[in-house]
């Protein structure tokens, strides 16, 4: 068997979900209403945020591995809020309860705030279907 290496680091794939829920933030908040592209819009913000919690846990396990536990506790709870959110965001979803998901988003808004948005880079393949695959439990 060959051995996998990994392209980007934790911290680039860190980087790239950040700017996709940033992204993905932003185009909500220029719609006027709450339609199937919003639905799937969340629904990629919901995987988006646990890779991220995926990715803070490898990072925390890493430097407890080189014996940084302070840095590595510090780190966990820095990025503590993201399973709440992520559950919040995805049971509105599932239950259907569309008036509670801009109500989770607009706690997501300070948290992206650093990233700058010139311009969209992400497309439209990314989300769509998004939703479906929440709804079958898939990632």
């Amino acid at each position: 068997m060959t051995r996998i290496i990994a392209t980007e680091s934790v911290g680039q794939q860190r980087h790239k979900l950040r700017r996709t829920i940033a992204e993905a933030l932003r185009r909500m908040a220029t719609k006027q209403t709450f339609d199937s592209e919003s639905i799937d819009l969340a629904a990629l913000i919901v995987f988006s945020l646990h890779r991220l919690e995926e990715g803070v846990e490898q990072t925390a396990t890493a430097w407890e591995k080189r014996d940084y536990y302070l840095k590595a506790d510090r780190f966990r709870r820095e990025w503590e809020w993201l399973d709440n959110t992520a559950y919040s965001l995805e049971t509105a979803l599932l239950l259907g309860n569309h008036d509670r998901v801009p109500e989770v988003l607009a706690t997501l808004f300070p948290r992206f705030a650093d990233i700058t948005i010139a311009r969209y880079t992400r497309s439209a393949q990314l989300w769509e279907g998004c939703y479906k695959r929440l709804q079958e439990g898939s990632s």
